[in-house]
Parts: structure tokens; C-alpha cells; sequence
């Protein structure tokens, strides 16, 4: 129980709520599936707690190079497996007993500048968690004032979108943004500076060209759907946030499949019944605590949700129920 579970002392970092998501889904045993690797936290954490066999799944290459280091330590109980979590199903050879998803940018990534995520750091404006497709410099260099707008409100619930978009276009036409630091102060010099405890001020910004390019919001959708398909009555999904976009689609996600958005009321009446695919383990989100605060700040907007799955046959969600930020129909710099 909570008591006994441990986490891995050498790590340089615990998961944000690791504690949490070991207490509500212990004893801890059979085949897990960890759909976001990253440093490897709960990956470690899960093996030492008594899962039998987890697969690590990451599409960054450079997690499974650190993984490594460690990964021989426990043979042939830990698989490596390089992919994104959209379609982790395809990487459980038996139904699973667990599936962790850690969503956002991992610690590692947001620390070294050249991955271009941070607007602490100078460094190349990449932001792509694979070795793959656009980057952030191309969509940020490519795309229209309206294109930008809609990434920065919709994708980030930035709402000084159309004032950004507009000084990135100013901005660019003297020379391409290709540093970080160059977009940072592009949106900094859009926004009040920042008072003390506030987030800074290209967080949205940046949260919002990150989502684009990773095509997050999707990967997210198809991922719920794969745990679905992948785990075994009894079977755990664990999903971690960090804002308000993400928890909101794996809160209906779980509400549609728990059956909960089928019950009526005085102003609606209760729809037809369908199969429940997960009975709800969380029905409020889990936060961080005191503890986890003070020696995390990154655990400060965390939030986990935990279904159990069912017995009843998998299949797809209703997309349109989950509120997607849906962007038109455009050329996405491609």
C-alpha cells in the first residue's frame, strides 16, 4: 500500500503524483504498459512495485538512449520500445494490467536548451518530441497571423492570441524566429510582465506551438482509445495532466466511457444506454500535496485521473463530445 511503495532513489527526479498513482492502483502486479517514458520514473517505480513486465513506450529518441544506462537492472522484465502512445496497443503482445500516460514535456527535455521547448533557455526553436516533421521554427516562420492566432487561442487558451500572432508576423519579416529566447520576447513584449507566483508569460504561447507540432491533442484521443483496446478487465488507465485542455478531454473521455454522460435530468432526458467500457477509480482528479509542492513546482497544475476497465467490447469514442480545440482546415506549414 502506500506505505510500502517505493520509488527509485537514484533518479534524478520523481514523477510528478508517482505516490498518488502508486496508492490507488495498489498492489501493483502483471504486464504494464508505460505510454510515456521520459526519464523512466514510473517505469522504475512500477517494476519495483511488483508489476511482472513493463513496456516503455517513447517516440523521442533520446529517453531510450538515457534508459539505457539503467535498463539492464532488470533483464528481460523492462521493453524498450520506440513509438508514440497513439497507438500503444500495437506494442502489448497479452492484455494489460495497467496503462500509465504522463502527458507535457518530460523534465530532461524541458532542461536541455536545444531541444527548443524552454523560454528559460536560448536554444534552436524545434519543440518536436520525435526526430520528425515541422518544427516550431517552420510553423511559427510559415504560418499565417490568422493560422498563428487560432494555434495560440485554441491550442493554448491564450487570449491575447490575435495581439502575438500579429507582432510574430512583424517580427519575422525583418528575419526568421529561429531561437527561442527570439519567440519569447515576442510574446513577452505582447503581456503585462508577469506579478510574483505567475506562470511566465509565453507559457500559453509556447504550450499552444508545442501542441501543434506534436499533433498532442490527437495523439491523446488515439492513446485513450489504444488503452481501451489494450487492457484486460480489471485493467488500470492512468492519466496525468498539466492544463486545462488535456484534463478536460480525459475527464469526457472517462465520463463517456464510464456511461456517467448518459444519465438524464429534469432538462434532458437519459440517453440510450450504451455498454460501459471503464468504471470510474477517480471521480474528482488527484492533485499534488503539500509535500509534492514544496520540493516539485512543476506538480503545481498536475492532476490524475484513474479508470478501471470493463468487460464490455472496446471501441471508438464520440470525438465531438470530448471538446477538441478544432483549428480550420489549413496548410499547417506543410
Amino acid at each position: 500500500m502506500a506505505a510500502s511503495a517505493s520509488v527509485p532513489s537514484s533518479e534524478p527526479h520523481i514523477p510528478v503524483l508517482l505516490r498518488s498513482l502508486l496508492d490507488e492502483v495498489s498492489p501493483v502486479s502483471g504486464v504494464w504498459l508505460d505510454g510515456t517514458l521520459g526519464a523512466g520514473g514510473y517505469s522504475r517505480a512500477l517494476l519495483e512495485n511488483g508489476a511482472e513486465r513493463v513496456i516503455s513506450v517513447d517516440r523521442d529518441p533520446a529517453a531510450l538512449e538515457m534508459a539505457a544506462d539503467w535498463a539492464g537492472n532488470y533483464g528481460d522484465r523492462l521493453q524498450l520500445v520506440k513509438g508514440g502512445f497513439g497507438n500503444l496497443d500495437r506494442f502489448a503482445d497479452v492484455p494489460l494490467d495497467g496503462v500509465t500516460l504522463d502527458l507535457g514535456v518530460s523534465s530532461m527535455q524541458l532542461d536541455d536548451p536545444e531541444r527548443g521547448f524552454s523560454f528559460m533557455a536560448d536554444g534552436p526553436l524545434d519543440m518536436r518530441m520525435g526526430s520528425q516533421g515541422p518544427t516550431a521554427a517552420d510553423l511559427v516562420n510559415r504560418l499565417t497571423e490568422k493560422e498563428l492566432a487560432d494555434i495560440f487561442f485554441l491550442y493554448g487558451e491564450e487570449r491575447a492570441a490575435r495581439r502575438i500572432a500579429r507582432a510574430t508576423v512583424r517580427r519575422r519579416a525583418k528575419s526568421p524566429i529561429t531561437r527561442t529566447l527570439e519567440l519569447a520576447s515576442v510574446v513577452q513584449g505582447c503581456l503585462p510582465r508577469a506579478k510574483c507566483g505567475q506562470s511566465h508569460p509565453a507559457t500559453r504561447a509556447f504550450q499552444a506551438i508545442r501542441v501543434a507540432v506534436n499533433n498532442e491533442y490527437e495523439q491523446l484521443v488515439d492513446g485513450l482509445e489504444a488503452a481501451e483496446r489494450a487492457l484486460k478487465p480489471g485493467g488500470f488507465l492512468a492519466v496525468v495532466t498539466f492544463h486545462s485542455i488535456e484534463d478536460r478531454v480525459v475527464k469526457r473521455f472517462f465520463r463517456q466511457r464510464s456511461g456517467m454522460d448518459q444519465r438524464g435530468s429534469r432538462h434532458a432526458p437519459p440517453q440510450e444506454s450504451k455498454a460501459t467500457r471503464f468504471r470510474l477509480k477517480t471521480y474528482t482528479p488527484i492533485g499534488p500535496d503539500d509535500r509534492e509542492l514544496a520540493t516539485n513546482r512543476r506538480s503545481r497544475s498536475a492532476k490524475l485521473r484513474i479508470g478501471v476497465r470493463t468487460c464490455a467490447e472496446a471501441g471508438q469514442c464520440d470525438r465531438t463530445a470530448l471538446g477538441l480545440p478544432a483549428l480550420p482546415r489549413r496548410g499547417m506549414g506543410k
